[in-house]
């Protein structure tokens, strides 16, 4: 049952999509495909064997009901695995599968595998269709929607990639009920963060759902019509600030810029770079980050101390994050040079004069002093 579109209005008429929100849809998601692009012949999914295990029969068959010859190329799962050597691997399986410039991608999975499949997709043939099918709460409300690909470095995170709309986003709830509790509170904390730059009636929103679940026993079906307009508040912020700012223009520092989603990320970047991305969620490290924008803000006494205390309760709404002893602060402060949004000389910080109110600051702005003294509270 579809509970909610959201329409991705680019200036681009060719680069507009819809984004459904519902339950159910996998099963049907053939109908869906064929509609999105209706001159595909083959389609290539792109998973890992776990979600492929939950969720691949089904989706191999309501495509090829809807006359779709299909295949399929798995990666691994986690981080590590949104590379360079994966992408090399996933481009050699779209030609040995014949995938043409009127075929389609179809991304079933979390947002490394849609990252990973929207800059295969980007690069095949110079660019060929895909479909986002999110499984995970994080890529739903996030990097399913805007069209941001890309994979991770020894540069860093997000620094290879490309702009690559996709045809279409189909979003089923039910799919959450399956979903680990760490990958929960990795969603929720991204929720969070969209909360906190869009003002206080999707934070409050936010709030109010996590202080009713249980994040231990994770979604069941009484929260799912819940969550799906929850899902599609998140989904429908994203897609005003991208439809002004598709591309993240870098001359473009207002409040509707599109660099403020990376609110929180600036920290969480840098603590995935400094563990080699194998200690901490995306999420989960997006929630470290949004408490340590929130302490640099008050810092600068831009954030009052009651909106870093309301940030700090609805953070640990979303669950528990993983503690930060033993990591290396020093790896940590070097990573932020490495970050993506750093612009000439020097990186651009994403910080709150309120909830709702971000601003963005050069580095040159804020006192070295300030951010070591935040970054020896977060990591002792």
């Amino acid at each position: 049952m579809i509970h909610a579109t959201v329409p991705i209005k680019l200036k681009s008429a060719s680069s507009r999509y819809d984004i459904r929100v519902g339950t159910g849809l996998l099963a049907t998601c053939g109908d869906w495909a064929t509609s999105s692009v209706p001159e595909a012949r083959r389609a290539i999914i792109v998973s890992n064997k776990k979600v492929f295990g939950l969720y691949g029969d089904a989706v191999q068959r309501s495509l090829a009901k809807a006359g779709l010859s299909v295949s399929t190329h798995l990666i691994g799962d986690g981080e590590r695995f949104k590379s360079l050597k994966t992408l090399e691997q996933t481009l050699a399986a779209f030609n040995a599968n014949g995938i043409s410039r009127t075929d389609v991608v179809v991304a079933l999975g979390g947002g490394v595998v849609g990252d990973l499949a929207g800059f295969a997709a980007a690069v095949h043939l110079r660019g060929v269709k895909f479909l986002q099918m999110p499984t995970t709460l994080l890529a739903m409300i996030d990097s399913s929607v805007g069209g941001k690909t890309g994979v991770n470095s020894q540069f860093g995170k997000n620094l290879i990639g490309a702009f690559h709309q996709p045809a279409g986003v189909l979003i089923d709830a039910d799919v959450l009920a399956t979903l680990p509790r760490r990958e929960l509170t990795a969603g929720f904390c991204e929720a969070v963060k969209q909360g906190a730059i869009g003002g206080r009636k999707l934070l409050d929103q936010t709030h109010r759902f996590l202080q009713g679940l249980d994040v231990k026993n994770g979604i069941n079906e009484l929260l799912a019509d819940e969550l799906c307009g929850l899902v599609a508040r998140q989904v429908e912020f994203k897609a005003k600030i991208v439809a002004g700012d598709e591309r993240e223009s870098a001359n473009n520092e207002t409040a509707r810029s599109r660099k403020i989603l990376n609110f929180g990320h600036t920290f969480a970047h840098a603590l995935e770079k400094a563990t080699d991305y194998r200690y901490l969620r995306h999420g989960e490290a997006v929630g470290l980050g949004i408490l340590f924008a929130a302490e640099l803000s008050k810092k600068l006494e831009f954030l009052s101390a009651d909106d870093v205390t309301l940030l700090n309760a609805v953070v640990r709404c979303a669950g528990r994050l993983p503690a930060l002893d033993g990591i290396d602060r020093e790896k940590v402060a070097a990573a932020f040079s490495k970050d993506k949004k750093v612009i000439g000389d020097s990186l651009q910080w994403i910080l709150l004069r309120g909830i709702g109110k971000p601003v963005i600051l050069p580095g040159s702005n804020i006192p070295p002093r300030a951010v070591k003294e935040i970054l020896g509270k977060f990591i002792r």
